[in-house]
C-alpha cells in the first residue's frame, strides 16, 4: 500500500504512522513550575540526538501547550527520568491531563527524589535519570494551530545509573528493562539484547 501522510488517505481503521517508528524510548519528564509546582510527564518522541556533550529531546505536542514546555522555557531545568516494567502503571498514570496545578508525583504515587545539579526531582524507582539544562525550542509545522508541535533540546549535565541494573560495569537490558512506545495504545519492554559488531571493528 501507499499512502501520503497529508492527507491521511490510507483506507485504514486507525492512522498507522506512529506504528512505523518502532519501539520509541519514553522520556518521562519531570520539571518545575516558575511557582513551584512539580510536573512529570511522559513523552514518546523522544531521544538522545548527540555525544560530546551530551544532547536530549523531546516533542511535547496535543491538544494544548504542555506544562513541561512552559516549565521548562520559564526555568531552564528539566530531568528526563526512564520508566521501566516495573513502573508502567505509574508512568500511565502522568499521561492524564490535568492542571497545571497538579502535582504528578502524587497523583502516581511516586516518590520523588532530589536532584544533584537542577531543581526538578527525579522519579524514586526509576533506575536512569539524566539531569538537563535546557538549550532551545524548535518549533515545528502543526496542521491545527490550536495543536502546536515544538522539539525541546536539554544538555545533560548529569546522570545517575543504578548499580542494580549493570553487568560488568555494562548496562544491562534483561535487568533495566525500560519501557518503550509501539503504535497506538501498544507498548513493549527491552528485554533481548544480541552484539553486532561493525566492520573493522
Amino acid at each position: 500500500m501507499f499512502y501520503d501522510p497529508r492527507l491521511n488517505d490510507h483506507n485504514l481503521p486507525r492512522d498507522p504512522y506512529k506504528s512505523l517508528i518502532v519501539p520509541r524510548p519514553i522520556g518521562w519528564i519531570s520539571s518545575i513550575s516558575g511557582d513551584g509546582v512539580v510536573n512529570l510527564a511522559p513523552y514518546s518522541f523522544f531521544n538522545g540526538v548527540s555525544t560530546n556533550p551530551a544532547v536530549v529531546m523531546f516533542a511535547p505536542g496535543g491538544s494544548k501547550r504542555k506544562d513541561s514546555l512552559i516549565n521548562i522555557e520559564a526555568t531552564g531545568e528539566f530531568v528526563v527520568n526512564v520508566a521501566t516494567d516495573g513502573q508502567r502503571l505509574e508512568m500511565n498514570a502522568t499521561s492524564a491531563e490535568v492542571e497545571a496545578e497538579v502535582d504528578e508525583f502524587a497523583l502516581a504515587g511516586l516518590e520523588a527524589l532530589p536532584s544533584r545539579l537542577v531543581a526538578p526531582p527525579r522519579v524514586g524507582g526509576a533506575p536512569v535519570h539524566m539531569e538537563c539544562t535546557y538549550l532551545q525550542t524548535v518549533t515545528l509545522p502543526s496542521d491545527d494551530p490550536s495543536s502546536p508541535n515544538a522539539m525541546v533540546l536539554g544538555l545533560v549535565v548529569g546522570i545517575h545509573i543504578d548499580d542494580s541494573i549493570l553487568t560488568d560495569g555494562m548496562v544491562d537490558m534483561t535487568k533495566f528493562r525500560p519501557l518503550a512506545r509501539l503504535g497506538y495504545m501498544d507498548y513493549t519492554v527491552v528485554d533481548n539484547a544480541f552484539t553486532m559488531l561493525r566492520p573493522g571493528m
